[in-house]
């Protein structure tokens, strides 16, 4: 059996910042295991080349949620990345931290250390910021983030100009002093390629002779003797493999992947596990339970000027964007179609954003249902939409096995829209959208309401378009939460599993709540932070 140091199951958003901190000192020899395979395709490479992986099962699990009670009872459609980057090589690349307040609470949450003011450093840490270095900003770091101001599209400022009708207050940066308000998105994209954890902390170091990458690499289970973790079990190429880690195995699989390996490594709820046939390491039943995520609609516009649908619906003006992609790295084809948005309270008592907005200067209502997403073939009329979804919801479900193989995928159950703050969420965002796009000069350039339809309009009617259209944005979090106490939470401050020893989760399953925003961002922060506490604990000095 080979023996390293550290094992990091997942080479994803947290694994590959990982595998690049712990292995600088050159005294750990680390190994990396990856179920996926190489980030190299240009689907993953070229911005927009999301629209693709989104449903491609080489490089996503392609996970469903189960029949949703408040959605109407469809099925969810839960992608997250199977390949170096993880999600972060699959996601919208839009950088964004999340509020102040979203951090303040994970160390309320009984977490020292977690503190907005505590988190910052971090976050400057992990910076190439375009804008240079500053009280909010960093140079210098791995992860390269961008301004795209002057490539966005023009309706973009006419949405801007709406809000700033509404005394909306705009924002140059999200991720800095002023986070609240309408602006422009920062993205992770740098000479029209996206840059992901894989791509920015991983490759560079993939030659150092203390880390082993091995990809196709299933973990099966956590080795423990006794409560201590001692090595993973792991499949490759049809065939049953063993590692031996001598400090600690870190679990990276994100928030679907990682409560999934620790109950069949027999951490979870005990009487569920005996009921699998799983001999119980510890009982635990946080695991897998308080899943949060963002759930989004759309709000669909055609529009009387033209908009990205006229460069990418027709034939020849694909054919134009991928033409000047190739010989520029410039054009729709190397953004983001999440270009403006907001985080803003929709009722003055609020003391903070309630509701993310989404402004796409493209409209796809016709190639969103389940798997779908062709972002590249976007409805064939001039068109924009809108979205919204609850910066912070209260609902909470849960995820775990349903069978000790594997391969079986995990039960999935999001328990959407359980609590009256929810639901009075979905009236205010439906509002405070159809505000801003009847607000001038969004309003001369808009044509009509396509969906839902302006005839929609009673409190009850919008709800139930909700229930029929919304769906995840694909921010699954907190399976794996970090917290006081070990009856409600799976890990301690320090990421480590309660209940054993020598195994810590490092990724956004570790989130006491999830956070008002994308949560690639802080996902890449806490895997930092993370890893100057493996190796205080080590004894070596953090990075």
């Amino acid at each position: 059996m080979n023996e390293y140091d550290y094992i990091i199951v997942g080479a994803g958003t947290a694994g590959c910042v990982l595998a690049n901190r712990l292995t600088a000192g050159g005294e750990h020899r680390v190994l990396l295991l990856e179920a996926g395979g190489s980030d190299r395709s240009p689907w993953i490479q070229v911005p927009v080349g999301y629209a693709r992986t989104f449903h491609d099962p080489r490089y996503n699990w392609m996970y469903e949620a189960e029949p949703d009670p408040a959605l109407d009872n469809r099925r969810a459609h839960w992608p997250r990345g199977k390949v170096l980057g993880g999600s972060g090589s699959i996601n919208a690349m839009v950088y964004v931290r999340g509020q102040r307040g979203d951090f303040d609470d994970w160390q309320a949450a009984g977490n020292p250390g977690w503190s907005w003011a505590q988190v910052l450093p971090y976050f400057i840490k992990l910076e190439d910021h375009c804008w240079g270095a500053s009280e909010y900003h960093g140079a210098g770091g791995p992860l390269y983030v961008s301004d795209v101001s002057a490539s966005v599209h023009p309706l973009c400022q006419t949405f801007l100009a709406a809000c700033a009708a509404l005394d909306i207050k705009a924002t140059r940066d999200f991720n800095g002093a002023h986070p609240e308000g309408a602006g422009l998105w920062q993205v992770t994209i740098r000479n029209g390629v996206r840059v992901s954890t894989a791509t920015a902390y991983l490759r560079p170091v993939m030659r150092r002779a203390n880390l082993e990458v091995q990809l196709h690499a299933l973990a099966t289970r956590v080795l423990f003797e006794g409560t201590r973790a001692r090595g993973v079990e792991y499949e490759r190429a049809g065939v049953r493999q063993q590692a031996r880690a001598r400090r600690e195995v870190l679990i990276c699989g994100g928030a679907v992947n990682s409560p999934q390996l620790l109950e069949l490594s027999g951490i979870g709820d005990g009487r569920r596990l005996q009921g699998l046939g799983i001999k119980v390491v510890a009982d635990s039943p946080a695991v897998g339970a308080g899943l949060q995520d963002h759930l989004a609609v759309n709000y669909t516009y055609r529009s009387r000027v033209p908009t990205l649908n006229d460069q990418l619906a027709p034939f020849f003006g694909k054919a134009k964007a991928a033409f000047r992609y190739a010989f520029t790295r410039h054009g729709p084809l190397a953004m983001s179609v999440n270009q403006a948005g907001a985080f803003l309270r929709s009722r003055p008592e609020l003391t903070r954003p309630n509701l993310h907005i989404y402004f796409n200067p493209a409209s796809y209502s016709t190639t969103t249902a389940g798997p779908k997403r062709r972002l590249t073939n976007p409805d064939p009329w001039s068109g924009y939409l809108m979205s919204f979804n609850t910066c912070r919801p209260t609902s909470r479900g849960s995820l775990h096995i349903r069978s000790p193989d594997p391969h079986v995928k995990p039960v999935i159950v999001p328990n959407s829209l359980s609590t009256p703050a929810d639901v009075q969420d979905v009236f205010d965002g439906a509002r405070l959208v159809r505000r801003i796009a009847a607000a001038a000069p969004l309003a001369a350039v808009t044509a009509s309401e396509h969906q839902p339809g302006g005839a929609l309009q009673s409190d009850s009617e919008v709800l139930a378009d909700f229930r029929r259209r919304a769906g995840s944005v694909f921010h699954a979090s907190c399976t794996c939460a970090m917290g006081a106490e070990g009856r409600t939470a799976v890990l301690d401050a320090r990421l480590r599993v309660r209940g054993a020893a020598g195994v810590r989760v490092v990724d956004a399953s570790a989130f006491p709540n999830v956070t008002s925003g994308n949560t690639n961002t802080p996902t890449i922060m806490l895997a930092e932070k993370a890893a100057d506490l493996i190796l205080e604990d080590s004894g070596a000095p953090p990075g």
